[in-house]
């Protein structure tokens, strides 16, 4: 108890200095025109237009106007057709999936290299502008992945690439390509990698997340399963960070989020999948507490079969069981429990197949509609009695808000086994903080349209939470971690990681961004610098 009381006030301290020196830096900070003409030489700029930007500079006396001058350096520098000005095109900020995100940018930077990102990251410290990064743009956390007219964003979609080794070993991804894609290439090469459940979400987000996929039971968590990372720092220096090289900052990617750098490839090992056995079908809610008793007994007994695998998802409407084996077969014993439930539909029928082919049935059943969204994340130890309970609350309330507003929402159970715990561990540790043992975590999505709805629709997962924490805790099965990927804004998952992998991450980011350009210049995000006034 004094130790993680002890590391618990050495994070926030730190923390909260950071924060400080991070303020200090931009409130008496004065850059001349000489510095300018001097950093336009560093980054390749030609004299006459280090002159007419220099006098532009010169006359930049608000915010505002110096933005206007960082967004045209950047176009000079990287070419028009990597630096999107005023007006940025709609169809660049509609790629956010959620409209809670939509925000149009004074600039938008697309590199094509670590090299542009490098760039980028100079223009952005020497103009001292905000910024966001985006990958997909698939969390509905507005300005996690998106910044308005206030600030510059870095669209990560155009590094996109997929690439296998010789030996078929490593995958190589960039941050903006899509699950879907990097699957159907590697798939066809034979292979397979750790990624995410749906194939359109982005490669970086979800990575510097963690990553929970359909083999996670087998394999771990996607970002366990990483070499090696292509990072660029704050101040544009391009670093690669695995178990030999810059290893504390290799550690602190692996579910820390935005707070260290921006990462240009990640190098992945294959997993040796490629053909699965797999089916979906759909049920009547009213079998919802008959699921619930089945998918426990899964998780309790057979998810010990590390191979196997359920995706369980409550609607309003009606349930989706997804159950899935990472290797051919007839029909595995496994899944016994649900064998005598009867569904009202066979969606996908068993059958043997790929990753990519379950990417392409699942894109019709999660499209990417145009909405408000927004999800939450809990979890606990697998208790039936209090997932009943829970579930009955849910649905009570999201029905009622259902009428009110027409929000939509599910009720999503994520088996968590100890080998996913432990591999994590025996794959070099990552951030997160897992404690040991079979786990659930939950999960919302809540989709909405009116604006004005928004508080109202986010109350009813917020209050639902509180209540899943309160009854936890009277039953003993509470436990405080909060995925990242499931996260909505409110919720504070580093700090859910544990007081000392927290001041384990301060200290990388110290390490790594001594100016705190990521803590003070960077729009929103799980930010190390928040969890202080979060917690």
């Amino acid at each position: 108890m004094w130790l993680r009381y002890t590391l618990a006030v050495f994070a926030q301290c730190m923390i909260a200095h950071a924060v400080s020196l991070g303020s200090h830096d931009l409130r008496t900070r004065t850059t001349t025109v000489a510095d300018f003409a001097s950093f336009g030489e560093e980054i390749g700029l030609s004299k006459s237009i280090i002159q007419a930007l220099g006098d532009e500079f010169a006359r930049a006396s608000h915010p505002v106007q110096a933005l206007a001058v960082a967004c045209q350096t950047a176009r000079k520098c990287l070419g028009e057709a990597q630096v999107e000005t005023i007006p940025v095109d709609q169809t660049i900020v509609e790629i956010n999936w959620s409209k809670t995100c939509y925000a149009y940018p004074t600039c938008a930077i697309q590199p094509r290299h670590a090299t542009d990102v490098s760039t980028s990251m100079k223009i952005i410290g020497f103009f001292h502008v905000k910024f966001a990064v985006r990958s997909g743009g698939h969390s509905p956390n507005p300005g996690w992945s998106s910044v308005g007219s206030e600030g510059i964003l870095l669209d990560l979609q155009r590094l996109d690439s997929v690439t296998l080794s010789g030996d078929g070993k490593v995958a190589s991804l960039g941050p903006g390509g899509r699950w879907s894609n990097a699957m159907t290439v590697l798939n066809a090469q034979g292979v397979s990698i750790q990624g995410g459940r749906l194939g359109q979400v982005g490669v970086g987000g979800l990575l510097l997340g963690g990553g929970y996929f359909y083999t996670s039971g087998q394999y771990g968590l996607a970002v366990d399963n990483a070499k090696n990372f292509e990072v660029v720092l704050s101040n544009g220096t391009v670093v690669n960070a695995s178990s030999d090289q810059n290893p504390k900052l290799f550690w602190a990617l692996k579910g820390g989020g935005p707070n260290f750098g921006i990462v240009t490839r990640f190098d992945l090992y294959t997993i040796p999948v490629l053909e699965i056995w797999g089916k979906v079908q759909i049920y009547s809610t009213n079998m919802a507490f008959e699921l619930l008793e089945a998918f426990d007994e899964w998780q309790q007994n057979g998810a010990s079969d590390t191979k196997s695998s359920v995706a369980f998802e409550i609607g309003l409407d009606y349930i989706t069981l997804g159950l899935i084996y990472s290797e051919p077969t007839n029909s595995p014993a496994v899944f016994a429990p649900f064998d005598a439930l009867e569904p009202l539909q066979v969606v996908v029928p068993a059958i043997n197949t790929t990753f990519s082919t379950v990417y392409s049935i699942l894109s019709g059943s999660y499209p990417n509609v145009t909405a408000r969204h927004d999800y939450r994340g809990a979890s606990s130890r697998i208790n039936t009695n209090f997932t009943k309970e829970m579930y009955s609350f849910w649905r009570v309330n999201a029905l009622a808000l259902r009428i009110e507003t027409g929000a939509s929402q599910t009720f999503a159970l994520q088996h968590v086994g100890a080998n996913l715990v432990q591999q994590g561990i025996d794959k070099g540790g990552n951030t997160l903080g897992i404690e040991a043992g079979n786990q659930q975590w939950w999960t919302t999505l809540i989709d909405w349209e009116n604006e004005a709805d928004d508080d109202l629709v986010r109350s009813v997962s917020i209050d639902f939470t509180e209540r899943w924490e309160k009854r936890g805790r009277d039953l003993g099965v509470y436990l405080p971690f909060v995925y990242m990927n499931d996260a909505s804004r409110d919720q504070n998952p580093l700090a859910s990681y544990g007081s000392e992998n927290l001041a384990r991450l301060v200290e990388v980011s110290q390490e790594y961004d001594s100016k705190r350009v990521f803590q003070t210049l960077q729009n929103d995000g799980f930010l190390l610098s928040k969890v202080q006034r979060n917690a």
